[in-house]
């Protein structure tokens, strides 16, 4: 009899999968949703604004081009706050940060494979109640899709993000290539979803061992109780 009591005890204490918890799914589908509607919206948003004119991108001018610089035209950069944020109009035939240009469809194959494995690292890694887990999840699918979707349609993303400009780097050093800017780097939201989300699963990662433990703990007070 006891035994089939701490036997109850333990199936009711084990915590429900994420595969069969709507409230997981929810917040993976409405954090990919709003993740992704706002990074496209805000591309479209900077591009139609931040230079004098609407600057309208087409793929086949993207394929043929030699220089991406020639398609947008020349611009002042919008200042948000000085010397921490600015926006200005890139476009990057890579990944982030302009990692490996020129290798799109690498990085397109990449990027599915990548939204794969969140999927089933979601459904197999994380319990219904791995809410950290299940919203990285959902900005690194987010963030994924919408340059996946620039990747597509325009050949390229669409970068706006500066942050620090005309902050550089201290005691006269210099990136490879010369640059001395702190961050040189211009990048968009969906670049944010992913580092964010990334960071996120590492906290959840490394939480994991003691939520483990706490969980073990638990499981044996309780059949302890119940035995006495």
């Amino acid at each position: 009899m006891t035994t089939d009591i701490q036997t109850d005890v333990q199936i009711i204490d084990q915590p429900c999968t994420s595969t069969r918890s709507l409230r997981a799914w929810s917040i993976l589908i409405l954090t990919s949703a709003i993740g992704l509607f706002i990074d496209l919206w805000s591309k479209s948003y900077a591009f139609a604004t931040v230079s004098q004119h609407p600057v309208n991108i087409h793929r086949e001018d993207v394929i043929i081009a030699d220089d991406l610089w020639r398609l947008i035209p020349p611009h002042e950069p919008m200042s948000v706050m000085n010397h921490v944020l600015e926006f200005t109009l890139v476009l990057n035939p890579g990944a982030v940060f302009g990692i490996g240009a020129g290798q799109r469809w690498f990085f397109v194959v990449f990027t599915v494979i990548a939204i794969i494995i969140s999927l089933v690292l979601f459904v197999r890694w994380t319990s219904a109640r791995d809410w950290m887990a299940h919203t990285g999840f959902g900005l690194i699918i987010a963030g994924g899709i919408g340059n996946l979707y620039d990747r597509l349609v325009y050949a390229c993303v669409r970068d706006f993000i500066h942050p620090l400009p005309g902050v550089h780097l201290p005691f006269g050093l210099s990136w490879p290539g010369g640059n001395t800017e702190l961050w040189p780097y211009v990048s968009n939201i969906a670049d944010a979803f992913l580092i964010v989300g990334i960071i996120m699963l590492m906290i959840h990662a490394w939480r994991m061992p003691n939520e483990s433990q706490e969980a073990e703990t638990d499981q044996s007070e309780s059949a302890s109780t119940t035995s006495g």
